[in-house]
């Protein structure tokens, strides 16, 4: 097990998400994690949440990281009720998930000029910047990271799946080779089953994208092992 960093403010919980913004290029509102310190971000992590839910969901999971990430809490564009939000809508059905693909693709955009944005703001590129999300979240971070592998150095898929309408879009081979992902998934996760990840690290394997697969005894949820295993892997291989 990777160490813990060892210059961490005295209290990771002091950081605490900012009014919420919007990005002019891109259209999307999002919440920054700041702590009282004047330290220079190393590394710039956008996190998304699920369907149905807000910016806030995964505001604990980046409370985990001291202030050299710069943690941005990003809203989905759709507004599906009071403070339930989506990237796209999706139905499930006897065939798995049904998604609405211009929903995605046009998600997939905005968050390409969200990134760029962010990365000109606090002066990190594509080498440190990282993109991970739960489910639908999830979902995005990856079709982001290895469509537009030029724009982040890693990504984080967490109880989620690779969309396959992606498959046209991907990056040249030697862009995602130089990605890194992370893979979390419940072994009893009924919303989106197991075979979904294990689809995913497949098709990762195919397309020589390296990753890392962590399975636990759950379902679909982001327990505080997979919170504490990604966030070890943020570190061991962006802060070491």
């Amino acid at each position: 097990m990777h160490s813990q960093p060892s210059h961490q403010p005295p209290s990771l919980s002091a950081q605490q998400p900012s009014a919420l913004r919007q990005d002019a290029a891109s259209g999307l509102h999002y919440r920054v994690l700041s702590a009282d310190t004047a330290t220079a971000p190393q590394l710039l992590l956008l996190l998304l949440h699920g369907v149905g839910g807000n910016e806030g969901q995964l505001a604990a999971l980046g409370q985990q990281l001291d202030a050299r990430v710069r943690v941005v809490l990003v809203q989905a564009p759709l507004a599906f009720g009071p403070g339930q939000f989506g990237w796209f809508q999706v139905s499930f059905g006897a065939q798995g998930p049904s998604i609405n693909p211009a929903q995605a693709e046009a998600s997939r955009q905005q968050l390409q000029r969200l990134v760029a944005s962010l990365q000109a703001e606090c002066g990190l590129g594509a080498a440190q910047t990282v993109i991970a999300g739960f489910s639908q979240g999830g979902i995005m971070s990856a079709g982001l990271a290895l469509t537009s592998s030029q724009l982040v150095g890693g990504f984080g898929l967490l109880s989620g799946r690779i969309l396959p309408e992606i498959a046209p879009l991907l990056a040249a081979p030697q862009e995602l080779a130089m990605l890194a992902g992370f893979i979390s998934h419940g072994e009893f996760d009924d919303k989106l089953p197991l075979a979904w990840a294990e689809k995913a690290e497949r098709w990762l394997s195919e397309l020589g994208v390296p990753h890392q697969l962590q399975l636990y005894p759950a379902g679909h949820q982001l327990t505080a092992a997979m919170v504490q295993d990604f966030c070890h892997w943020l570190v061991a291989r962006w802060l070491h």
